[in-house]
This record gives C-alpha cells, structure tokens and sequence, in this order.
C-alpha cells in the first residue's frame, strides 16, 4: 500500500498530462502532482502524526523544481527531477559504504540474505551505478525527445528500468537467502 501511496504524485501527474494534453498540460500536471504530494505527505502526519522521510523530500524537491516550472513557465525544471532523485539515490548508496558498519544495499536486505562483505560491497556499488546512469538517461531522453515521449518515459521507462534491476539483483542474491527460521 506505501508503494501505491508514494506513486501517486507520478501516476496523478500522468493522468492529468494525457487527458489534458497538448503543450500546457506539463503545467497542470506539474501543479496536480505538486497538490498531491503535498496531500500525501499531510494525510500521512494526520494519521500518523510523524513524516515519512522519503514522501517529505520527494516533495520538497518536486516544491523546488514544480515550482520553478510554473513560476518560470519553464518544463525544464521538471525534467530535471528523476535525474535529481536518481542521483540522490546513487550518492546515498555510495555513501553508505563509508558512513555506518553496512552498505545501504545490506542495511535493505541483510536480514534475509547472508552474504559476504563483498557482495554487498557490489551489490551496493551496482545500484550506485544503476542510479546515476538513470539519472543521465532521463537527461538524455528529457532533452533530446518529445516531452510525452519524456513522460512517457518518466511512468513507464524508469518503473521498467528499475523493476528490471531489481530482478536481476534477486536473481544475484538468491544464493544467499538464508532460510527462515521457526
């Protein structure tokens, strides 16, 4: 449900750009996943009285970078965003290899998995890579495509992309899994 929950914004900023469509409807999509992070980020304090870390950050870098496209009437600010968390993402996992006793790939699934330092070593060195080359992908695909072709992308491409990867990690890691016990 957390998954579904953290989507919305995207999925929210997808239907608005393709029933609008047309080249203002970045705009309006822009402004309804801005209104709905915010929303998510607001009913998650409510019910829970604490903020997700993760919701409070993609929204405030959706605030900074949504709220330069409408103020600037510039959708390239927006563009901008998947590569900004992507990064963000990539330099997390490479710095967790020095701040801590583990690397974030082993904090993340440690407890099902037991593999040697190494491992987690490149498992945690393969998601860096795979964060920051996504991060240059959607540069390349925002500034060198169509933006539907972009958004397009943004929904679908990086689920895809990220899905994909995730697959073959656990294909990687199954001879690892320790058995659960009873």
């Amino acid at each position: 449900m957390k998954l579904f929950v953290d989507l919305l914004p995207i999925i929210a900023f997808f239907i608005v750009f393709k029933v609008l469509g047309g080249p203002q409807a970045i705009y309006s999509a822009t402004a309804t996943a801005i209104g709905v992070a915010g929303l998510v980020v607001g009913v998650n304090w409510w019910r829970y009285r604490k903020f997700d870390k993760q919701q409070l950050i993609m929204l405030g870098i959706l605030v900074v970078l949504g709220g330069l496209t409408l103020a600037l009437h510039d959708e390239q600010f927006i563009k901008w965003k998947p590569t900004v968390v992507s990064w963000i993402m990539g330099i997390t996992f490479l710095g967790s290899r020095w701040i801590g006793g583990k690397t974030l790939a082993e904090r993340m699934f440690g407890a099902s998995i037991a593999a040697p330092a190494l491992i987690w070593h490149r498992l945690n060195l393969a998601w860096t890579v795979f964060f920051i080359s996504l991060g240059a992908l959607n540069l390349y695909i925002a500034f060198h495509w169509t933006t539907e072709a972009w958004v397009n992308f943004k929904v679908f491409g990086t689920f895809g992309l990220s899905m994909a990867f995730a697959i073959a990690q656990a294909l990687y890691l199954m001879r690892f899994a320790v058995e659960p016990q009873t």
